[in-house]
């Protein structure tokens, strides 16, 4: 169900961690067959990135380095992630491009469907209103908005852009990180989000 974001603060979220309940544990990808973006839970990126010489095989490098990321090779399997964010394909993709990424996101919703790990998939132009207030922002303009909320700096904008996702899918279940405008915010609104909220330690 599409519904506004909670309009919660960072000093919120303290006081509810304070209470006994942990801040929900999101992952943001920024999927492509080449470099993918991964925002871990704890707010480190790095990149996937995979050789065009190796085929689809590919996608098995992608889909093993995310489950390694929602914590599969954990015995607590299942704790380590509650939401998964991610960005749908550019607009205006066409041809072999359009073919991979969705290729990518269908072997990833497999992987996560496996594992029962909650997901939902954020339009390109809704993120970057989000991060930017301007749904036409560039990768320079994704990274000095993040530079400017938190101070982060990125080794390339796939990591920028999973950041960004992690961050929208925290503030949408009421646990944001930094303050952004109203107005950026509620553009949040224009997702489905899944009905999460933080939970008990």
């Amino acid at each position: 169900m599409t519904s506004a974001p909670p309009h919660s603060t960072p000093e919120a979220t303290a006081a509810t961690t304070a209470a006994g309940l942990r801040a929900l544990r999101v992952l943001g990808l920024d999927l492509s067959m080449t470099a993918t973006g991964i925002c871990l839970p704890d707010g480190t990126t790095r990149t996937i990135k995979t050789n065009s010489k190796n085929g689809d095989r590919r996608l098995q490098t992608i889909v093993n380095e995310v489950g390694l990321a929602l914590g599969e090779s954990t015995d607590d399997c299942g704790d380590a992630c509650d939401l998964v964010v991610m960005e749908e394909a550019p607009p205006g993709l066409k041809g072999p491009a359009i073919k991979a990424i969705h290729m990518v996101h269908g072997a990833v919703r497999l992987r996560l469907l496996d594992f029962d790990t909650p997901y939902v998939v954020i339009n390109p132009t809704t993120l970057k209103a989000y991060a930017t207030g301007s749904t036409s922002a560039d990768k320079t303009a994704m990274a000095m908005a993040a530079y400017k909320r938190s101070g982060r700096e990125f080794a390339d904008d796939n990591q920028c852009d999973a950041w960004w996702l992690r961050a929208a899918g925290l503030d949408a279940c009421g646990t944001p990180e930094f303050e952004l405008p109203k107005a950026q915010r509620e553009r949040l609104a224009k997702v489905a989000w899944p009905g999460l909220a933080a939970v008990t330690r």
